[in-house]
């Protein structure tokens, strides 16, 4: 104190304001806060790989919804239409695709015997199924008899041929009349050899199929004839049906024409143009059962889509709230209450699957027992990420604050505590889709559930159905195994993006 008192004293007038132009280094804010969900939005947008995921998953759910609308009457959809059972098994054909496989050709080993069978169905339709002849006219050295063999590349549309059909007279009547409009014929002469149940063998053959030829290696037909006083057929003919040498031999085009339906062969491809409009030509091909693989796949994909959507939202609800009272009371009701989630927990889940689908399914249906199986342990694992996001929150200033402000119980927790761990919440939710829809398909796959029917079906169901037939016709397994593939993949990413977006502690940082 006595140093102070020494120091000169300084009058008043000498001390003066200093401005302060020029010296604060505070800059005025020339860009708008950005809200918690924007800025989230603009650190993913950032994640190129969880967009590109992102658009994936678009594409997949955008598929599902509507190519089964806009297919619903066609012949994709058409699931209670017994005709459908004559296009099975035919691979993929986009125009155009054809560099790419999809020209709905195959390369296949012929019998003299098969190989006959395919010019034939040339020489009557005009529809050609042997679009290349690789080799010809050679015998197995491996086999001890003289079988001759071609290998051959086919069109599996035109390869198949004719089918025996039972048409009312109207309808009937209503083929005749669209091949006198399109001069494309679908109703072929009968033939007289009543035990051969082959529609494309309509030359003379033994009872293996094999084929009569004449002298010069022409097929020899066997078409039923009547006379032309008979006008049931009147529409378009073929060559071989109308002899203008010899009047008395038309052919006759029915089983039967005095009964009150007609037995009568059809080309299937001309068929199909007639009762569904255009030619046929699937894009994922078709099934063991003739369904259209693309649209197929789309209403399964739709159903697991529901299924996994609705699956994660009743975990979060059930998850959240359970998850919530163990983080935020803690103590005591913590521990009564992870116990019983352990005791849950412990329970294996396909035990559970397989209980409620022998003994539940029976009285609410498959698809019911399987969500309750589901939810039974599914809500577990949401409820430990909400316990850990309260546990972390929990004790915060603002928290605090808000208590001592007076705010109860149920406002920190769903106000202030449960916006904070969305980000958490968010990505756990959506990465339980892919999850039930794989383990779905695994159950399903398995054999354990089943959930094919005409009129429903979902992707684990076509990729159980397509196993048979992966190394016969791969196609049908291989679409519903790409979906799967492109769907686990782009969740996972997307998810990876979410979680980085929704952190609150990278808000703000660049």
């Amino acid at each position: 104190m006595s140093e102070m008192k020494n120091l000169p004293k300084i009058p008043a007038s000498e001390f003066a304001f200093v401005g302060d132009e020029g010296r604060l280094h505070d800059k005025k804010l020339e860009t708008k806060p950005v809200g918690y969900f924007k800025d989230a939005m603009l650190r993913f947008s950032k994640n190129k790989s969880s967009v590109v995921a992102a658009y994936i998953i678009l594409i997949l759910v955008l598929y599902a919804i509507f190519v089964p609308i806009f297919c619903e009457t066609s012949y994709s959809r058409s699931l209670t239409d017994t005709t459908y059972l004559m296009y099975t098994k035919l691979p993929p054909k986009v125009e155009g695709l054809g560099w790419l496989g999809m020209d709905g050709t195959s390369n296949v080993t012929l019998n003299v015997s098969d190989y006959n069978t395919l010019r034939a169905i040339a020489q009557e339709t005009g529809l050609n199924p042997v679009v290349e002849i690789y080799r010809e006219n050679y015998t197995d050295p491996t086999s001890s008899g003289k079988t001759t063999y071609y290998d051959v590349k086919v069109d599996n549309y035109y390869r198949m041929g004719m089918t025996y059909m039972t048409l009312t007279p109207a309808e009937f009547e209503a083929i005749q009349a669209w091949q006198d409009e399109t001069g494309i014929q679908v109703i072929y002469p009968a033939i007289t050899d009543s035990k051969q149940t082959d529609a494309n063998i309509w030359y003379e053959a033994n009872r293996k199929g094999v084929a009569t030829l004449d002298s010069e290696g022409n097929f020899q037909p066997i078409y039923r004839t009547t006379t032309p006083t008979d006008t049931t057929y009147h529409s378009l003919r073929i060559a071989a049906d109308n002899d203008p040498e010899n009047p008395l031999s038309y052919a006759r085009v029915t089983g039967t024409s005095a009964a009150p339906s007609y037995v009568v062969r059809v080309c299937k491809y001309n068929y199909f143009q007639y009762h569904y409009g255009f030619e046929p030509s699937f894009v994922f091909g078709t099934n063991d059962k003739g369904q259209d693989i693309f649209t197929r796949l789309a209403a399964g994909a739709r159903f697991s889509f529901l299924l996994a959507i609705s699956i994660s939202f009743i975990n979060l609800f059930i998850g959240a709230i359970y998850g919530a009272i163990e983080g935020y009371y803690g103590g005591a009701v913590d521990l009564v209450m992870e116990r019983i989630a352990d005791i849950v927990y412990g329970i294996p889940f396909m035990v559970v699957t397989t209980l409620f689908q022998l003994h539940l399914a029976n009285k609410v249906g498959v698809v019911p027992a399987l969500l309750f199986a589901f939810v039974t342990t599914g809500w577990i694992g949401m409820a430990a990420r909400v316990r850990m996001q309260f546990y972390r929150f929990k004790g915060q200033e603002y928290i605090l604050a808000a208590r001592t402000l007076g705010a109860s119980d149920w406002r920190l927790m769903f106000k202030h505590i449960f916006p904070n761990s969305l980000g958490t919440i968010i990505t756990g939710s959506v990465l339980v889709i892919p999850g039930v829809i794989f383990s779905e398909s695994s159950l399903t796959y398995l054999g354990i559930i089943n959930l094919e029917s005409s009129t429903m079906t979902s992707v684990g169901s076509m990729l159980a159905n397509g196993k048979n037939y992966l190394s016969t016709d791969p196609y049908i397994i291989f679409f519903p195994a790409l979906f799967i593939a492109l769907l686990e993949v782009s969740f996972n990413l997307f998810g990876n993006g979410l979680r980085d977006a929704f952190n609150p502690s990278l808000r703000g940082v660049e």
